[in-house]
């Protein structure tokens, strides 16, 4: 028969014993270790999440928990005066007991019960909810999921209201993961969306438009800028806060490991005096954060630099950011028209999305400045082809690109558990390279890693930088193909490739490449002789 989750302690006497703490032999593994109930039951859940220290057995009259160092005599007075037993103190790993505890109790859960404790009825208003909003509870709560995110590694917390509830998902590593959470998450999720309004300085009364904010926290980690997007949906509204991290994201050009040829010749780019310097991919691919390494290469007291962002992400002392107001007419295309007018010697225009800001950056680079830019393409020669399409004139295009970077983040394979592919069960992609597999590896899982098999990401790359056979075909077909075609010419390695070197090199997977390059080999790959010319 299942054992219940009930203790008596009312008519229990105060223990007079006060604790037996484990030696660091006496530790205990919490990945395979079960959890009694009845021991669970003996402390609140706010005490077990508060503290970090995890009931898990009663031996012997004592109440056995797990923490990851010995607590303070306070901590351990209270919880004894708590449960009505002696306390034994067992060790275990700093990140196993975190995870279990909130597997057990769900992410924020003893503030979450002492919300609950408070509020009787479960029927309360949608406006007495958003009244929650400014309580001391609630304002730890939404910390206590901003903490946990920045702990996990992720980039970006989604909040999203579902028939069910609300779903907690965190992107790590550039994957989205479900958290734990409970019911009580369901309850209070006006009062939390109210809460990261007010935190955004946004209006908490309109529930009927998407609104963007931006919030500087102080957390444990220190200092966190937020990014804040808020949508209704069908459920309610979904949030998603995007978590930055500037001296994490900002780093020398040198750090981003630009492979050997590509690197070189990028750092060549970015020394010249006027052109303009595109790097492409999708969204979350590392652009912004390689744009900015560019700038702080190039920063000096004699240069001016200037960028035009939606939304400004990193601060970077000693350029001048411009946020663009859309509201105010401040587009893309009109600030850099203005700016213009301020004397600049390099220039960043956060993203050409359209024929004016397009045209405009061309003139800027013709004039003399050097402008970088970003754009939405799968691959570099595409770059030429999409502007063109935007309706810049093909000998404008051809003349003003001097390079195209276009990237891919890929995840690194965790050092501690990796282990080398097994070809017999293996099939390899048709375009992998002919070479020695013996530091090809495959991904396992681990502590280390959290069960995924990685840890961190890094870029893969492919660079195309303007030669006269490009300019010919920009002039001539305008095509992706024919560019690609002319980029071969001068030693043009894909993407893919770049991937495979890497591969290679026991850094990441064939899974993973495939998963951001395509899962077919596309035609820039097939010939891998002329590429690798």
């Amino acid at each position: 028969m299942e054992e219940t989750a009930t203790l008596v302690i009312e008519d229990a006497p105060l223990p007079t014993e006060r604790v037996a703490v484990g030696t660091a032999a006496d530790r205990v593994n919490l990945e395979t270790l079960e959890i009694c109930p009845v021991a669970l039951a003996a402390l609140p859940a706010r005490e077990i999440a508060r503290r970090q220290i995890l009931p898990f057995r009663i031996e012997g009259g004592r109440l056995l928990v797990a923490a990851a160092a010995r607590p303070s005599a306070n901590c351990l007075d209270t919880l004894r005066m708590i449960c009505r037993l002696p306390l034994r103190v067992r060790l275990a790993e700093p990140g196993e007991l975190r995870d279990r505890i909130k597997d057990l109790v769900g992410l924020g859960g003893g503030t979450l019960q002492a919300v609950t404790d408070r509020r009787s009825d479960q029927n309360t208003a949608a406006e007495e909810e958003d009244g929650l909003a400014d309580e001391a509870s609630i304002v730890r709560l939404v910390h206590e999921l901003l903490e946990d995110a920045l702990l996990r590694g992720a980039s970006d917390v989604h909040l999203e209201p579902t028939a069910e509830g609300m779903l907690i998902r965190y992107r790590i590593d550039g994957i989205l993961s479900p958290e734990a959470s409970t019911q009580q998450w369901d309850r209070l999720r006006d009062a939390i969306v109210s809460r990261i309004k007010i935190m955004a300085r946004l209006n908490i009364a309109e529930k009927r438009q998407p609104q963007d904010g931006r919030v500087r926290i102080r957390l444990k980690e220190g200092e966190k800028d937020i990014r804040v997007s808020i949508i209704p949906m069908l459920h309610g509204e979904g949030v998603v806060l995007r978590l930055l991290d500037p001296v994490r994201a900002v780093r020398q050009l040198q750090k981003l490991q630009l492979p050997g040829r590509i690197g070189e010749r990028f750092q060549k780019l970015i020394g010249s005096s006027h052109g303009i310097i595109l790097v492409t991919g999708p969204t979350g691919s590392g652009k912004t954060t390689t744009l900015s390494s560019a700038l702080l290469q190039l920063r000096s007291p004699r240069t001016k630099i200037v960028t035009i962002e939606d939304p400004v992400e990193y601060e970077l002392e000693g350029v001048n950011q411009i946020p663009i107001q859309t509201k105010t007419g401040m587009s893309f295309a009109a600030s850099l028209r203005s700016v213009l007018r301020h004397d600049p010697d390099v220039i960043l225009v956060g993203e050409i999305r359209d024929s004016e800001t397009a045209t405009a950056a061309i003139q800027a680079a013709m004039t003399g400045h050097l402008v970088f830019s970003t754009l939405h393409t799968n691959d570099a020669p595409s770059a030429y082809a999409r502007l063109i399409d935007m309706g810049v004139e093909p000998y404008l295009a051809a003349d003003a690109v001097i390079g195209v970077l276009a990237q891919r983040l890929v995840r690194r394979l965790c050092t501690s558990c990796r282990k080398p592919i097994d070809l017999e069960c293996c099939t390899l992609p048709s375009d992998f390279p002919d070479a020695d597999l013996e530091g090809v590896h495959q991904p396992v899982g681990c502590r280390d890693c959290r069960m995924t098999g990685y840890q961190g990401r890094m870029g893969i790359y492919e660079l195309v930088t303007s030669s006269p056979a490009i300019r010919e075909a920009c002039c001539k077909d305008a095509s992706a193909s024919a560019i690609r075609q002319a980029a071969k010419q001068a030693g043009y390695q894909s993407l893919r490739l770049d991937g495979w070197q890497r591969v290679l090199e026991g850094l990441t997977s064939i899974e993973e490449v495939l998963r951001v390059s395509g899962l077919e080999p596309t035609s820039q790959d097939a010939d891998r002789s002329e590429c690798d010319g």
